[in-house]
């Protein structure tokens, strides 16, 4: 059983002609959980249910644990998912609307995680939603996707929490012997956890975590996703919540899908034509999730100034 897609690879001409480039769209937002997360996630959960575990349990921000209740449900297997009071009501429900069991524990991911630590016993698998081999593999996918569909970018721009998507693109870049190919890591300002390590030339911890891209907020990344900072060409920007959260309604009405502001970090990129992006033709974007937000708290928050 496969608990993901292969999602459409989609040539932006909206903006592509603006920016005099080739941008292309891999949109994983369009998987059945919401988001890239069930590449890996489901590829994890598989495991572990060969292995004989007969629960799940994950902390997450959200969108991984909407995956692991997602598959969950699929491999007839419980599943507990602990978020932190940061997670949105509209994330939550997606989360029980999978059956799974949800608690809410923390003001961050890290608190969230360290409850989850107290709920695993022996027959249970605990999921972590960025630091694992078996994620990353999953998530090298995506790549070997899009080099089957014949398109070689010569940078993917990406967003980054704790660091698994980055780290599963980077496995997929060098299985397809594309180890000079720039990932052009984004945060937002109170999320920057690897653009700090890289500022700071050594591997940090946040003091906290801010702002309304929920999903990024791991305030340390995983060591091999810091790792492949060092060693793979790798680029770091930081936007603001508002230039993510324009991002993603200037996103909708150019391409008619609703994505969160972890996502819309990364696209304002685009929409901001930024000068990292000056050295490359042809770039490959992760349209990495919409699960976490809704249309009505993109707008008030616009409308509000409340970012």
């Amino acid at each position: 059983m496969i608990l993901h897609l292969e999602t459409p690879l989609i040539y932006s001409h909206a903006l592509s002609d603006p920016l005099g480039k080739q941008i292309w769209l891999k949109m994983d937002a369009l998987q059945p959980s919401g988001s890239f997360k069930i590449r890996g996630i489901g590829h994890l959960c598989q495991h572990h249910a060969q292995q004989g575990k007969k629960r799940f349990i994950i902390s997450s921000g959200g969108n991984a644990g909407i995956a692991v209740a997602y598959a969950g449900r699929r491999l007839t297997i419980p599943t507990v998912v602990v978020v932190p009071e940061s997670t949105s009501e509209h994330a939550r429900r997606l989360i029980q609307r999978e059956k799974a069991e949800l608690h809410v524990v923390g003001k961050n991911w890290q608190e969230a995680h360290e409850y989850a630590l107290t709920l695993v016993q022996e027959d249970d698998a605990l999921i972590h939603p960025f630091d694992d081999p078996l994620l990353w593999e999953g998530h090298a996918s995506l790549i070997a996707e899009v080099a089957q569909m014949g398109v070689r970018p010569d940078a993917v721009l990406l967003a980054v929490g704790g660091g698994g998507l980055l780290s599963g693109v980077a496995q997929g870049l060098r299985e397809q012997g594309w180890d000079k190919t720039t990932i052009i890591a984004v945060e937002t300002e109170g999320t920057a956890s690897l653009g700090e390590s890289v500022r700071q030339r050594q591997h940090i911890t946040l003091d906290e975590v801010s702002g309304v891209a929920t999903s990024l907020g791991a305030p340390r990344v995983c060591d091999q996703a810091y790792a492949i900072s060092q060693s793979h060409p790798t680029t770091c920007i930081q936007v603001s919540d508002a230039q993510a959260v324009s991002a993603c309604l200037r996103f909708l009405t150019d391409h008619r899908v609703l994505v969160e502001p972890a996502c819309g970090a990364a696209l304002s990129t685009l929409y901001l034509d930024h000068e990292a992006l000056a050295p490359y033709k042809n770039i490959l974007v992760v349209v990495c999730g919409g699960n976490t937000m809704t249309l009505e708290q993109l707008v008030q928050w616009r409308a509000t100034a409340q970012i």
